[in-house]
């Protein structure tokens, strides 16, 4: 079901996992944080989560995360960032900060990511000092944007070089995977807390890389063109009716143009996610499973067809219309196996196992989309071997004992490989195959 480095759901017994076997977890998924959303507009709580000591922070410079030793993230305390965000990113209310939006001025955005109220991360609280709002507990989590606007700052310079100075280093964000051994201590570093699981690091960089990414990609309203400010700890952007930016020197703000976000809350700009089908397409006897493969794929490298879903369009029409369009092929029974978040920059992914129609609907035709270069029936066997001894990312040479010429696979931190994974395992299909 999971690998090494996969999150791995506590198995239960009940009456859906009887029937349809144990949830899925991929990759960017199984967060150990209590993301406690509904406390995002809470200032109070807020201010008490960044300035406590238990707090841990992570710094991403142009989306790319800080590290020890270019293999764990490191998570850095409230007096590395306090110069950083010039005091408490939370201390005016949301009307305050309205009121005083300048759009001349650069804000370092702040993410609040969540609340470890299970203690799966290392702390570097005490037992006396957990946090604790109300009846919420645990140590808080956030982002910080050491590049807001992409540029830095004097003071980001700073801590950076402070940083470097621990060892500690921002890891180029080019992989698709963050690759990120348990640490092997017990107590957390001084220099930079580690989270005790790879698929942890994962889903926190997942989550803070998506909400930065998006920030960022918004600066302007989509209904005005107007700056905009980001509210919710880094979860929603408004149009503000003033700016102080260009006033007439009286210290009095000056009113924007009109927006029509001001007069309708449907039209509030929140985090964007784009819903993507991908699907092991397996042959109407379940013996084969459809692949393809683009052109600036490595040799002999192949992967589960994929597609955007598109308005108006349910994810079971959304697989047959993208497996037709791709690769000539006719699906029938589509079931949804599992989902990943793929933060590069806003996907979900909606991992489903499909069944061509057999006969003619087995026929391969690349003429409709040219999106592959090749689509092939591979018999379960070749794909089975493929899955011991070739999988690899896009960037990376073959593993060890994998024979040249022979099939190559997507590693397990894509779904793709889940996917094919589970048709070979027989999810889904007719025992007697």
């Amino acid at each position: 079901m999971g690998g090494p480095d996969l999150p791995v759901l506590p198995p239960d017994d009940s009456m859906l996992s009887v029937r349809f076997g144990r949830e899925v977890a991929n990759y960017f998924s199984g967060s150990p944080l209590n993301r406690l959303s509904f406390l995002r507009t809470d200032h109070d709580f807020l201010r008490a989560a960044f300035s406590h000591p238990s707090a841990g922070f992570l710094l991403m410079n142009n989306l790319s995360p800080l590290t020890r030793d270019d293999s764990r993230l490191a998570f850095v305390s409230h007096p590395d960032v306090e110069p950083l965000t010039g005091g408490d990113p939370f201390a005016k209310s949301e009307e305050d900060m309205l009121k005083e939006f300048n759009s001349d001025k650069t804000q370092p955005l702040v993410l609040f990511l969540g609340v470890d109220d299970r203690s799966l991360l290392p702390s570097n609280g005490t037992e006396e000092g957990t946090f604790k709002f109300k009846e919420y507990h645990g140590s808080p989590y956030f982002a910080v944007d050491v590049t807001p606007r992409g540029t830095l700052t004097d003071a980001a310079n700073k801590i950076i070089a402070a940083l470097e100075a621990k060892g500690l280093k921002f890891r180029d964000n080019s992989p698709r995977r963050m690759d990120l051994p348990a640490p092997e201590e017990k107590s957390p570093p001084t220099n930079g807390r580690a989270p005790s699981a790879p698929h942890y690091t994962a889903a926190i960089y997942g989550q803070a890389r998506a909400l930065l990414d998006w920030n960022t990609r918004n600066p302007f309203c989509a209904q005005c063109g107007q700056r905009t400010l980001s509210v919710n700890a880094g979860t929603k952007r408004v149009c503000p009716p003033t700016d102080l930016a260009g006033s007439l020197g009286d210290g009095k703000p000056r009113e924007r143009g009109p927006c029509a976000t001001r007069g309708t809350i449907s039209n509030i700009s929140f985090p964007r996610t784009d819903p993507t089908v991908i699907m092991a397409v397996a042959s109407a006897d379940g013996k084969r499973l459809l692949l393809g493969r683009q052109r600036r794929w490595p040799a002999y490298w192949f992967s589960t067809l994929a597609g955007f879903l598109e308005p108006g369009e349910s994810i079971e029409e959304a697989v047959r219309r993208e497996v037709w369009e791709e690769s000539g092929v006719r699906v029938g029974r589509v079931v949804v196996h599992s989902s990943q978040p793929w933060p590069f920059p806003a996907s979900l992914m909606i991992g489903a196992v499909a069944q061509a129609l057999p006969g003619e609907g087995e026929e391969i035709h690349l003429g409709h989309d040219p999106e592959l270069e090749s689509a092939k029936w591979f018999e379960i066997a070749e794909v089975r071997e493929a899955l011991a001894h070739g999988t690899s990312g896009l960037g990376e040479a073959a593993p060890k004992g994998y024979k040249e010429g022979a099939l190559r696979l997507p590693p397990q931190q894509a779904i793709a490989n889940r996917l094919v994974t589970a048709v070979v395992e027989g999810w889904g299909l007719p025992s007697k195959i």
